[in-house]
């Protein structure tokens, strides 16, 4: 398995645990929801389910954000045929900098390969859109500090 392949697989991983956490919670709140009983105390009862109802919305705006980030793993090619002839950063892209690694990916943190650490990214942050069509040996500003970047793979 070649680096971007490994980085790629990382990320997979994370979006596909995090789609368990989400799918635990919402099957969680639907039971919740199911056995909730009109009891004598009706405003109690009430606010439990406004509460699961909350709960519900925002398991919905995870699967929502988890859906998008899997449309965009979708799109990444970690085959090295087509994306080395472009040397211009992109989506799938590793930049390597004189002070950290990243894979131009979704944001995932920190992953670890083979002793190096890479920061996954995603194109949409700030950090994604200044190394965003960047090139080899272009400097970018990030957090007052001036970066050059020495490759793109």
């Amino acid at each position: 398995m070649n680096l971007k392949e490994n980085l790629f697989k990382q990320c997979e991983n994370f979006v596909n645990k995090r789609l368990q956490n989400v799918e635990a919670v919402i099957s969680s709140n639907q039971k919740a929801l199911q056995s909730e009983t009109k009891s004598s105390a009706g405003d109690k009862h009430e606010t439990g389910r406004a509460m699961l109802q909350l709960e519900m919305e925002k398991a919905g705006q995870q699967l929502s954000s988890i859906k998008q980030m899997k449309e965009i793993l979708a799109k990444i090619d970690v085959s090295n045929s087509k994306t080395s002839t472009l040397k211009n950063a992109h989506l799938g892209s590793i930049v390597y900098t004189e002070k950290v690694n990243y894979f131009l990916a979704i944001s995932c943190g920190q992953l670890k390969v083979a002793n190096q650490i890479f920061f996954a990214v995603s194109i949409s942050s700030p950090i994604g859109k200044l190394l965003l069509g960047k090139k080899e040996n272009d400097n970018f500003n990030f957090n007052g500090n001036t970066i050059t970047i020495l490759k793109i793979v």
